[in-house]
């Protein structure tokens, strides 16, 4: 009888246990799933863009399959960083943000290595950049951001980057020779410039379109999405479309609220964030699009150099990636260019 009940009593006691250790941890030492989260997410543009929907997306597929129990309230503009697309990333590092969408340019002032993507001319057309990505350079991109401190759930697109400017076509190096054009402030972009001719400057975009209008600089860079929605074709006469950089985007959470959460929890993040960051994409391309055609019926003047044209850009800049190579490390830089 003794025996009896003290099996019964071992039972109840190893019951409990079982029972604690679900209701706290599971196998791998992470937190309960049925644990609530308020997190904070953000995002660098406005409320109508494509990252701004993705990042909805994600809240609302979230809130949907855990029936509330995870709730991101996204915050547009970079209101969590008052404006500061580099602190931003910071903070998304440091755990003070939760998840965000920003560019790998940007995630380059935590480490050089994420210039990569956005080599010069290293992609030509997007199925280049998707197979990348989503394959070895992505994986390893996504190795760096975990030494960073994010985890990474998907990648988004910012668009192939074009050249603008108000004096003339640009068709060749040559014709960038001493023209002032505004460049992210990444030390790759003032040497890529300046192995084409130009004289390139930074300044922040807010000053960018009056910049143009008084002719302070003559061009500036960047996807058409953002020139199509900043009105630059209105001090802009001249678009080059040589897909010379690719600006992906990075749908990151921070590691260390990663590393704390759920198995299951952790795998519907990665699930609704790989969805989301594909739906961006598509919205992203299907408005590019339209974009272009409305740029073009507004006046903005289009060129698509030629093979002769782009061999020449592409022979200006190669000097730069001998000089980038141990930077960026060859490992990392021949999955991106092994497509």
């Amino acid at each position: 009888m003794k025996m009896k009940k003290g099996r019964i009593l071992g039972a109840i006691g190893l019951t409990a246990m079982l029972m604690l250790g679900a209701c706290s941890k599971d196998d791998s030492g992470s937190a309960s799933s049925d644990k609530k989260y308020n997190l904070k997410m953000s995002v660098t543009v406005n409320d109508s863009s494509t990252w701004y929907k993705a990042a909805e997306k994600l809240a609302n597929d979230m809130k949907d399959e855990t029936d509330g129990r995870v709730n991101i309230e996204v915050f547009p503009n970079e209101q969590l960083s008052g404006g500061d697309q580099g602190k931003g990333v910071e903070l998304l590092a440091k755990g003070q943000t939760d998840l965000s969408l920003h560019s790998t340019i940007i995630y380059s002032i935590l480490d050089d290595r994420f210039g990569v993507p956005s080599a010069p001319f290293l992609f030509s057309e997007h199925a280049e950049a998707d197979k990348v990505f989503s394959g070895k350079g992505g994986e390893m991109i996504g190795e760096i951001l975990n030494e960073k401190g994010v985890e990474l759930l998907g990648f988004g697109e910012n668009g192939f980057r074009q050249v603008t400017n108000s004096k003339h076509e640009i068709k060749s190096p040559a014709d960038m020779k001493g023209m002032k054009i505004r460049i992210p402030g990444i030390n790759m972009y003032t040497d890529l410039y300046r192995a084409l001719g130009a004289d390139p400057t930074t300044m922040a975009f807010s000053e960018v379109f009056t910049s143009l209008q008084q002719g302070t600089i003559h061009g500036q860079e960047n996807p058409i999405d953002v020139i199509h929605s900043s009105k630059l074709n209105e001090v802009q006469d001249y678009l080059t479309q040589w897909n010379y950089s690719y600006d992906p985007l990075v749908l990151g959470i921070n590691k260390k609220l990663f590393d704390s959460m759920s198995k299951e929890d952790q795998e519907l993040f990665k699930k609704l964030g790989k969805e989301a960051a594909a739906y961006q994409i598509v919205l992203a391309r299907e408005k590019e699009s339209k974009q272009i055609e409305e740029l073009k019926a507004a006046g903005m003047q289009f060129y698509e150099p030629t093979e002769a044209e782009m061999e020449e850009f592409k022979a200006a800049v190669q000097p730069l990636y001998e000089k980038y190579k141990d930077i960026w490390g060859e490992d990392l830089l021949k999955a991106f260019q092994d497509q």
